[in-house]
């Protein structure tokens, strides 16, 4: 996996921007960065869903956005909604944004309950779970992976990138033991060059979530 990822790099980026002031301008460039270094998908806030179709609908660069975020304290009926316009709009993929109080408050039945129906509001897209892995010990972290998988959720996702901390080679490298073959595992948070981007891959990430898509991709031509 380590030696496609020097060469492939590119194939695993979602050129992520998700500031709140970013622009339709900010939009369209990223979108051009993607289709230019080849990147796998741009992930955008979900008004700009639209707009980057518009940009990329004749590109093979996929549209994923997030929902729910960043806290993921949004009420279920509002994540479904918001899972639904989003396709409707053009997304192929959905970043789900974990509840992070009722994971803590032991509540994993309603975790699971809303990964399912966000799944099937988005007919058939991928969907990735945030775990926002720095509020979590690493069995809190294996127990919110293994909920997961039992969910039939598409990904695992260390970070929003507006919680603390980032991904780390370690949570990758326990996400991935957890969830085995089950699914993929998205390191995103603080990854800003592409030997970490490696280090990532080699660690068990088969996605990479970064802000610094362009100039990774750009750095191993």
């Amino acid at each position: 996996m380590a030696d496609q990822a020097e060469t492939q790099i590119n194939k695993y980026i979602d050129h992520t921007l998700l500031r709140a002031d970013a622009t339709a301008r900010d939009i369209e460039k990223l979108c051009k960065e993607a289709v230019v270094n080849e990147l796998f998908a741009v992930c955008i806030s979900g008004c700009w869903v639209q707009n980057a179709w518009n940009h990329l609908g004749e590109s093979n660069v996929s549209i994923a956005t997030v929902i729910g975020f960043p806290s993921g304290a949004t009420d279920s009926d509002a994540k479904r909604y918001e899972t639904e316009v989003a396709i409707d709009n053009g997304a192929h993929e959905i970043d789900l944004m974990m509840n992070i109080g009722k994971f803590l408050d032991g509540d994993h039945q309603a975790i699971s309950r809303e990964i399912r129906d966000v799944i099937d509001s988005a007919d058939d897209r991928r969907v990735k779970l945030i775990i926002e892995t720095g509020y979590f010990n690493d069995e809190q972290i294996a127990t919110a992976c293994k909920i997961a998988v039992q969910a039939e959720a598409h990904f695992v996702k260390t970070s929003s990138g507006f919680g603390p901390g980032g991904a780390t080679i370690e949570h990758v490298k326990l996400m991935r033991e957890t969830v085995g073959q089950f699914c993929g595992v998205k390191a995103s948070g603080g990854i800003r060059d592409a030997e970490t981007a490696r280090a990532m891959i080699a660690a068990g990430a088969t996605r990479i979530g970064t802000s610094s898509g362009a100039s990774i991709a750009s750095s191993q031509s």
